[in-house]
Parts: C-alpha cells; sequence; structure tokens
C-alpha cells in the first residue's frame, strides 16, 4: 500500500499500521479498558442523519470561520498530540507546515518533541499550547513564559487527565518514552527498518519543553502511565484553572469539558474556548462521546463560549454533522497522526486535502454555502 492508494482517514490508519513498529502503532491506535469509549467517538456521527436542500446554488462556497480570534480555512483544529517525532522524524514540524499550507489551527502538547520556539519560529499560522499542569510549580511557569514570548495564540488547559487511563496495549508492548527495545517487540523493530534507522541516527529523542525541569520522558524512559502519574498535580482545581488563565493572560481555553455543569463553570472563570473531548478515549472508558454531549453542552452554554467538538471525526460528514449540532469548530488529533506515521508531512497534507474536499462536497450536497448555515434544522437524531 503507497501513500497515493489513501483515499480517506482509515487508509491511512492502514499505512501507519504497516509502517510502524506495533508497540508505537497501539500507542497512537490505542485507548483505555475496553476502548468502548474511542470506538463509541466516531460511531456516535452515525446516529444523526443530514438533511440536505437543493437547487440552491453552490458554485461558490466559504468553508472559513473564526476559531479563538483567528480565522481558520476550515472548521477544524489538528489537536495537540504527544511524542510526535516517534511517529515519524519530522514530527510536529511537518504538522505545523501542513497546517499552515491549509490555514488550519494546530496545537502542540507540552509533551511535544520540538520546542516550543521552534515551532513559533516555523510557521505564522495560529497556534496552540496544550498545557499539562505538573507538580513542579517552575516548570507550569517556565512553558506559560516560553509561550508568551514565543508569541503563541492560545493555551488549552488539559483538565482530564489528573490520573492516567489504564491504556492496556501499552501495558502489553511496554511501550515508553522514549521507546525502548524490549524483548517482546524487537522483531517489530528489526522488521521496520526505515521507522528504526530515522529513530537511532537522526536528531536524539527529547521532551524539549519538559527537559529543563524533569529528565523523565526524555533521557530517563518511562511509560505514560507512570509520567501522568508521578508528574501531574493531582489538586488541580478550578481555582487552579482560574490562576492559569490569569497568569496566561491571553485567549485560553479548557481541553476536556464532558458535562454542561463543567461548561458552565469554563464561562464563570472567562474562559474563551471549551472542547467538549475525553482524550480520544484514552482516559475514562464508558464515558460519552463528544457529539452525544454537544447538544446538551450547547443548550448550556452556546452563544456565551467557543465549543469545540474534539474526537472521533474521520469524515467532512462528521464535521457538518457536528456544526449542525452546535459545535463551532471540530478537532482531532488520529486523524492526522495516521497520516504524520504514514507519510510525513506529505502524509498530513494529503490527509487534509481528502478532509477539506470531502467538507467542501458535503457543504454543496447540503446546500449551503457558508458554515453559518449549518443549523440544527437540518439535523435529525435516530432513536
Amino acid at each position: 500500500m503507497r501513500l497515493n492508494d489513501c483515499h480517506n482517514i482509515e487508509d491511512f490508519r492502514r499505512l501507519a499500521k504497516a509502517r510502524l513498529p506495533w508497540p508505537v502503532f497501539d500507542y497512537i491506535d490505542g485507548a483505555a479498558d475496553d476502548e468502548i469509549t474511542k470506538t463509541r467517538n466516531t460511531q456516535a456521527f452515525k446516529t444523526a442523519d443530514l438533511v440536505p436542500d437543493v437547487l440552491a446554488g453552490v458554485s461558490e462556497i466559504d468553508t472559513s470561520c473564526r476559531i479563538m480570534g483567528r480565522k481558520s480555512a476550515l472548521p477544524l483544529v489538528l489537536s495537540p498530540t504527544a511524542l510526535q517525532r516517534v511517529f515519524h522524524w519530522e514530527g510536529e514540524k511537518a504538522v505545523a507546515r501542513a497546517a499552515e499550507k491549509f490555514g488550519l489551527w494546530f496545537g502542540i502538547s507540552s509533551l511535544a518533541t520540538h520546542s516550543i520556539e521552534v515551532i513559533a519560529a516555523l510557521t505564522s499560522g495560529p497556534k496552540l499550547f496544550q498545557l499539562y499542569v505538573h507538580k513542579d510549580q517552575g516548570l507550569n511557569t517556565s512553558m506559560i513564559e516560553r509561550c508568551k514570548a514565543s508569541g503563541f495564540d492560545a493555551l488549552a488547559l488539559t483538565v482530564d487527565t489528573i490520573v492516567s487511563g489504564k491504556r492496556e496495549r501499552c501495558m502489553r508492548s511496554g511501550f515508553t518514552t522514549p521507546p525502548r527495545f524490549t524483548p517482546s517487540a524487537v522483531w517489530s523493530y528489526a522488521t521496520r527498518p526505515r521507522w528504526t534507522l530515522d529513530y537511532l541516527f537522526r536528531e536524539k529523542f527529547s521532551l524539549p519543553n519538559l527537559d529543563t525541569h524533569v529528565a523523565e520522558g526524555s533521557s530517563k524512559s518511562v511509560s505514560i502511565a507512570e509520567y501522568f502519574n508521578t508528574m501531574l498535580d493531582t489538586a488541580m482545581d478550578w481555582d487552579t484553572a482560574a490562576a492559569i488563565r490569569s497568569d496566561w493572560g491571553g485567549t485560553f481555553a479548557l481541553k476536556g469539558i464532558m458535562s454542561a455543569t463543567d461548561a458552565r463553570r469554563a464561562v464563570d472563570i472567562g474562559a474563551d474556548a471549551i472542547w467538549i473531548s475525553n482524550h480520544g478515549g484514552r482516559q475514562l472508558d464508558g464515558g460519552r462521546s463528544p457529539f452525544d454531549q454537544l447538544a446538551e453542552i450547547e443548550d448550556a452554554v452556546g452563544g456565551e463560549i467557543e465549543i469545540i467538538c474534539d474526537g472521533g471525526v474521520r469524515r467532512g460528514t462528521h464535521v457538518l454533522k457536528a456544526l449542525c449540532a452546535g459545535a463551532d469548530a471540530t478537532s482531532g488529533g488520529r486523524l492526522y497522526l495516521y497520516a504524520l506515521a504514514a507519510a510525513g508531512q506529505a502524509g498530513v497534507e494529503r490527509a487534509l486535502g481528502i478532509l477539506k474536499d470531502e467538507i467542501e462536497r458535503g457543504m454543496r450536497l447540503m446546500g449551503v454555502t457558508s458554515v453559518d448555515q449549518l443549523t440544527p434544522n437540518r439535523l435529525r437524531w435516530r432513536n
């Protein structure tokens, strides 16, 4: 299978699986416990049907919108994800370049493999930093100040990782950051020589937003579960979130909101946006999908705060359904990570091109010429 054979996100997933050692692929692909919520995130879009109009004159359409104060060519954000140079040696640089080419927001994680400063210098497109609150307050302050100095456009506080979900695929494979060649997986690494040579002989793996303060994850191998459970601050609460918003002073979002009550609290502390997200099903298994919760949260705070529906997006029609249900925009991580793993920047660009075409085609077939015409009357719910 080649890049040109990829015509949807599932195709990129298959190509990534063929090119990655299995512990690395399972880190991208896996989720918590029985992976019920991960599966539900995408399946939820099947519970709603689009209702198109015809003869609407759709020769010219506008897919753009404003997200967190910046124009976006599509109602789609590339979610921040960790450890990207594990998946392809270019890592966040490839994603940043592709996002800028398509006029999209993208984010980097606290656990990014290129630094805040490197990414800021690479692109003039809208950039978001995802903050994990660590027990080391000096580290938290350092990351916020570095983002300010580098001109990041927004900060998103991740609120759903007080402890790690039980990621059983990673437990079986022994996946760590940095990756270790464990006896159970050595054959998989040996039979993926392109990945293995890139990992061994290109730039040394590190987590440059963290390694000024902690060795874990960069020079000291740990599992993601061990990192979250030992390094992150379990005392984080709404006062913490309000204080971080004040310290940051710029556009501020909360990522990981799943209840209407918490959405209201986000409004109360002055957040600019919320990401309805369950961390790709990687934290609390058995929870609802973001799309299933969207209408309830929109009823509670719609019009008072921007709402981004994050998770399970694999098709342009998923984006259209989320906007009809009340989201201001959508986002996703695996939708571009599979493509990054499959073919680096070229893969991400091909995936984004496919999603762009699907959104444009879907809007024309829906009989709408701008995204603000995607309203609840164009959606019907099953059951």
